[in-house]
């Protein structure tokens, strides 16, 4: 299970702001501590538990970067061209028995190990051959074309860090110093559910005054993005008893228990009372919009053996994309004890006006598009409301207003963060 500090998440004060969350996160939360070793060909999303140590020098020996002709430097005119006899030919997998002498090439291509006595590489575009001789033109610098000995990696050096999560690219380099399998954390196991009575299950017939749940397959999605083992729980009716069961038993078995709906301050918004009657409410309201309430807790198991983090998020669709974006995202990624990944932002420059309040991080949804002059600019969606889902479809991501705007006039340069990068798992 996860390692929570008993105090985890203790915050003076009814609003937190989303660097104080965040920093809590990373100083209360500890990452699971089971450790599992995965084959190369699985690894992808998976979060390595320690250094990775390179057995080998990359590459394994000096070698050609291009394909041409390999001879040693100082067999070249100083003006001029100069003509050497070519004598063997090299591909990648080969070797060449013997010292190249002065005054001869050899016939080599991209990959293949540099013949002794050679330290240069011609590229075969800047060559002319003649019969059995290649006329190479002054100029070349020594060395040029040449991939040496453990450029890349040295033997015994750190490829890759633990905490660094992997993409493609960190597998191909495990897989360049000949890894097959990798030490990774387990899979962060996240218990989901819904509440309300107004909220059906997609595929049933829709009753009078209910909607159809879009927040727990959003959530879910995201969630196994990063990584996450999701066991979906459904959709849970407003009852206390329900509630306090469910919560209690998903904490047996799970790391994180998420809950979207219940946590604002109407008296039917039940899972924020739950969970102060089982667990331990750490807070309930962050300094961002959309999505001021959302609670982060301690839950105590069915069995008293354990204990699991909790997150309640809003209601809203929108508002919950955002809070898991910012709040769960980090939680989870501690847990599973992945390095601190802050989201990438780049600068564009915003097409409209706004007025926020003083203190409270704001996410505006907005689209792209390239202004007359190039610069890409930042067209706000036409509404507001948290819970318009078409506005996570119709546009391209989030401009982010620090807590210390209030106010942003058409021509401003803001920060844009994109729905890929949001979503992206690696």
């Amino acid at each position: 299970m996860a390692q929570l500090s008993d105090d985890c998440f203790a915050f003076g004060g009814p609003l937190m702001t989303v660097a104080d969350a965040e920093q809590l996160i990373t100083e209360r939360l500890a990452p699971v501590a089971e450790i599992e070793s995965c084959p190369l060909r699985d690894a992808r999303g998976r979060v390595l538990a320690r250094d990775l140590i390179s057995p080998v020098d990359l590459p394994p020996f000096d070698n050609s970067a291009v394909d041409g002709f390999a001879l040693a430097h100082a067999s070249l005119a100083e003006r001029g061209e100069a003509r050497l006899r070519v004598e063997g030919r090299l591909q990648a997998g080969s070797i060449l028995s013997g010292a190249v002498l002065p005054g001869v090439a050899i016939r080599i291509f991209t990959g293949a190990p540099m013949p002794a006595g050679t330290d240069t590489v011609f590229m075969q575009e800047d060559c002319r051959v003649e019969g059995d001789s290649v006329m190479l033109p002054a100029g070349l610098k020594q060395g040029a074309n040449r991939r040496l000995r453990g450029e890349d990696v040295k033997a015994g050096a750190i490829v890759l860090p633990g905490g660094c999560r992997l993409g493609p690219q960190h597998i191909a380099i495990a897989s360049a110093v000949g890894a097959t399998h990798v030490p990774v954390r387990r899979r962060i196991r996240v218990a989901l559910f819904s509440t309300g009575n107004e909220i059906s299950e997609p595929g049933e017939p829709l009753r009078p005054g209910a909607i159809y749940d879009a927040n727990r397959p959003l959530l879910a999605e995201m969630a196994r993005t990063l990584g996450a083992d999701v066991t979906d729980l459904g959709i849970l009716r407003d009852d206390e008893g329900q509630l306090a069961v469910a919560l209690a038993q998903a904490a047996n078995t799970h790391d994180l228990v998420i809950a979207s709906g219940g946590v604002s301050m109407g008296e039917a918004d039940l899972v924020r009372t739950v969970v102060e009657k089982i667990g331990k409410l750490v807070f309930w309201r962050v300094a961002i919009k959309p999505g001021r309430p959302v609670a982060l807790a301690v839950l105590p198991s069915a069995n008293g053996q354990s204990q699991a983090a909790f997150a309640g998020l809003p209601g809203n669709p929108v508002a919950a994309f955002v809070t898991f974006a910012r709040i769960v995202r980090p939680i989870l990624l501690r847990l599973s004890g992945a390095q601190s990944e802050p989201f990438q932002t780049w600068p564009v420059r915003s097409q409209f006006s706004y007025r926020k309040k003083e203190g409270r991080r704001e996410y505006v949804r907005v689209t792209l598009q390239a202004a007359k002059d190039g610069t890409l600019e930042a067209v706000k969606f036409r509404q507001d409301g948290a819970g318009v889902i078409s506005s996570l479809v119709e546009t391209h991501g989030l401009i982010e207003l620090p807590e210390d705007v209030t106010e942003i006039s058409s021509g401003t340069p803001v920060n844009f963060l994109s729905y890929a990068t949001i979503m992206s798992g690696v």
